[in-house]
Parts: structure tokens; C-alpha cells; sequence
């Protein structure tokens, strides 16, 4: 049985659900212009987006004990993580190309319009095998090792910005990184998440070597131990970074 507190939170969390949709509602109508011109507008919606999508999270998520609850909420925030991540990709080729192909704002129209069925479909078996895992006791055991072999790393866990910028552009051969600190969505893809490095592409750049470069990338860093996740758009690391 659900107690006050849970029940309360859970109310809250469905409230903000329901903002969600609104914003949602709101990014599909301005998407559907099909113009860089709304831009501007699309990109304050993502940050109020990512802003209920972080309270969630940091207040209310971590209240919620009832494992059916837990399925719904996690299914849900999947679908809002892949949205953000999408229209974030939008927000950067708009500043590169100034000018989109028609079938990519249709993508981004139909990925919303099937939200629901992406929520059952699809979001909900990645939650249930997430939640199964992580309440799983040989998981628990294999963390708790994972856990203690990065404790005897902590001496080299940290780098200067400048000097890991260097390293990583003259890796990957790109002009630009963007790196900047983890939110607490990324730590629903990579739990130890700390930082996201994003690559600044220029116009001439092609998708297929974009994935080609964020590869390069994860596989230098896991080369020297560090935890990886990728994304289309960027890549998600435990690496704690300090600004020189």
C-alpha cells in the first residue's frame, strides 16, 4: 500500500505529466511550420521541457517505490529523453545548415504524433528490462564490483579541460567539442554520467561521419577505462571535468 507521501508525489509527477503534453502539444505545432524561423521559440519549450523533466527526477522519481508506478514513470521519461535529444540535434543543425530537408521536420512531426504507442511499444520494455536489472540481486553484486574497481581509479578520473579538449579534437579531427556537465537524465543511459562531449560539425558534415567520429571517441576513452555511452548526437562519460 502506498503511503501519503508516495501517493502525493505521484501526483505531482502526473501533474507535471500533464505540462509535459502541453509543451509537447506546443513544440509539434511550431515543428510542423517546417521553419528555422521558430527555432528560437522551440528551443525555450526544450529548455522548460527539460526543466519539468529534471524536477521529476530530483523530487519526485525517487519517492516512488511501487515498481508498476515505476514502470509507467521510467516508460514515459524514455520517450521525453529520446525528444530532447532529437530536438537538441534540430536546435544544432539549424545553427550549422540554416536550411532543413522537409523529411526532417516530418521525422520529428511523426515521432511525436506516435508517442503514445512508442510509450508501449517500445519505452516500456527498455524501462521493465532496466528495472528488472537494477532490482535484480546478481546486478546489485556485479555494481557493487563495478563500484569498487572505480574507487581504485579515482586518482586518474580527473583532467583539465583544456588539456582533454586537445586530446579529444586531435583525435577526432574536429575543429570543435562542446563539453559540459551531465544532467540527471543522462544518468538513465550511463548511471555514472558526469559529462557529455559534443562535436561542433560543420556544414559539410555527414551524419555517417559523425557516428563514425563519436566511435573513434568512445573507444579511445574506454581504452583508458572510463565508462561510455553514445548517442546520435554526442557521448555521455563518467570523466570529471574541471575548467582550467
Amino acid at each position: 500500500m502506498m503511503s501519503y507521501i508516495e501517493k502525493k508525489y505521484l501526483r505531482k509527477i502526473y501533474d507535471t505529466f500533464d505540462e509535459l503534453t502541453r509543451i509537447d502539444e506546443k513544440l509539434l505545432e511550431l515543428i510542423e511550420y517546417r521553419s528555422i524561423n521558430k527555432a528560437d521559440e522551440i528551443a525555450k519549450s526544450l529548455a522548460n521541457l527539460n526543466k519539468k523533466i529534471n524536477l521529476i527526477l530530483r523530487q519526485y522519481y525517487p519517492e516512488i517505490k511501487e515498481m508498476d508506478e515505476k514502470l509507467k514513470i521510467k516508460s514515459r521519461l524514455k520517450f521525453y529523453y529520446d525528444l530532447l535529444d532529437k530536438l537538441t540535434d534540430f536546435i544544432r543543425n539549424v545553427e550549422n545548415f540554416r536550411k532543413l530537408d522537409d523529411r526532417y521536420y516530418q521525422f520529428l512531426i511523426d515521432f511525436i504524433h506516435e508517442k503514445e504507442d512508442l510509450i508501449n511499444n517500445k519505452y516500456k520494455g527498455i524501462a521493465t528490462r532496466e528495472l528488472t536489472s537494477f532490482y535484480d540481486k546478481k546486478s546489485r553484486d556485479n555494481l557493487e564490483k563495478i563500484l569498487e574497481s572505480k574507487l581504485k581509479l579515482r586518482d586518474r578520473e580527473y583532467f583539465t579541460f583544456g588539456g582533454l579538449e586537445q586530446e579529444l579534437k586531435k583525435i577526432s579531427g574536429v575543429e570543435s567539442l562542446v563539453i559540459k556537465s551531465a544532467d540527471p537524465h543522462h544518468k538513465e543511459i550511463l548511471d555514472s554520467a558526469e559529462t557529455i562531449i559534443i562535436i561542433k560539425t560543420q556544414e559539410s558534415f555527414e551524419k555517417g561521419d559523425l557516428y563514425f567520429v563519436l566511435n573513434k571517441l568512445k573507444r579511445f576513452l574506454e581504452s583508458k577505462g572510463y565508462e561510455v555511452e553514445t548517442t546520435q548526437n554526442y557521448i555521455i562519460t563518467n570523466i570529471k571535468l574541471f575548467i582550467d
